[in-house]
């Protein structure tokens, strides 16, 4: 089968293009599923720079085979799955391998994608639409009457986050780096939209609230803003650092929450809430509803061929290209 695997880690060049892999046998727990849609976002990125070499969360290790998200068709099950079978229309996120033609996934990771949504669809939603659903239902757990700041608007799932909690009657206001960005956010949702402007949004935001500051922040942006995320979220708000496109914190004093406000900052990871089929399964179905019923729009930055895979990394690791894009590998 191709694929496309890395045997070292580092920039774009590492990607190797092969087409003499093995098709995998899928383990008792597993299932092989023949890969339709294949996901391309920054922690591919991540990835393959090594950010996860010592990971307990994100284990990965070499050589791999890239992508950790997709859609597809079950062809074969292992000996101890029962809740799937040959045919079964799948979506799956953080199980690697999905640059390929085949890959075996852990059956528990594997939701079943209803009628009405496509494997397009499906593989560009998995990961980003949990994230934005765990971070909205289990970790911020937002309220009709609260407020929040959603950094990066008009990312990948920053559109999804801004489309969730307007959804539950929470004002929104959205940050994100040029107008026509702010213009993205703003058309899903965003009450109100400023751009960074060197950490003065927070000024703005503390105006907007009247001084109280905002209940809830979601930042993916991390060291550039984080602090001035401190400085505009309410006393006893919860900052949730969910990513650090512009790299990780490394100076800070637990003091600093408490000068701030006492705030509460966390740093989650969608795989620790993913932990069963049953949970996977509900979010999944939670937000594949969502999209039928059109409460919930999948915007793609783009779909590509296959063999585009290394030029999209290298275009998302430049920036030039942040929101979600996807990889076509079989003919659907």
């Amino acid at each position: 089968m191709k694929g496309f695997l890395i045997e070292a880690y580092g920039n774009s060049d590492v990607i190797q293009f092969r087409v003499d892999l093995p098709i995998p046998t899928p383990g008792d727990d597993e299932v092989l599923v023949r890969v339709m849609y294949a996901g391309i976002n920054f922690m591919h990125i991540h990835t393959r720079q090594g950010k996860y070499r010592v990971s307990n969360t994100y284990p990965v290790t070499l050589p791999c085979v890239l992508g950790m998200e997709g859609s597809g068709e079950v062809a074969a099950v292992g000996k101890n799955v029962t809740h799937l079978n040959v045919g079964d229309r799948v979506a799956w996120c953080i199980s690697w391998g999905s640059y390929a033609d085949f890959v075996c996934v852990p059956a528990f990771r594997a939701a079943r994608i209803p009628q009405g949504i496509s494997y397009e669809t499906a593989a560009a939603i998995i990961f980003q639409g949990s994230t934005a659903h765990y971070l909205v239902e289990d970790v911020a757990s937002i309220k009709p009457w609260s407020t929040c700041l959603v950094h990066a608007g008009s990312g990948s799932i920053g559109r999804l986050l801004i489309q969730m909690a307007s959804k539950f009657g929470v004002e929104v206001i959205a940050t994100a780096s040029t107008p026509e960005k702010c213009m993205v956010a703003e058309r899903l949702g965003a009450k109100h939209t400023l751009q960074y402007e060197g950490g003065k949004f927070a000024d703005h935001v503390l105006r907007i609230t009247a001084g109280e500051g905002v209940d809830v922040v979601f930042d993916s942006v991390g060291k550039d803003i984080l602090r001035d995320s401190f400085r505009c979220c309410r006393r006893s708000g919860v900052v949730i650092n969910y990513g650090n496109v512009s790299g990780s914190v490394v100076d800070l004093d637990p003091i600093e929450l408490g000068e701030m406000g006492s705030l509460f900052l966390t740093r989650p990871r969608l795989a620790d809430h993913m932990k069963t089929a049953d949970e996977i399964q509900r979010r999944a179905d939670a937000i594949f509803d969502l999209v039928l019923k059109g409460e919930l729009v999948v915007e793609l930055d783009g779909c590509y061929a296959f063999h585009e895979i290394p030029r999209i990394h290298e275009m998302i690791e430049n920036r030039l290209q942040v929101g979600k894009a996807i990889a076509y590998i079989n003919s659907v």
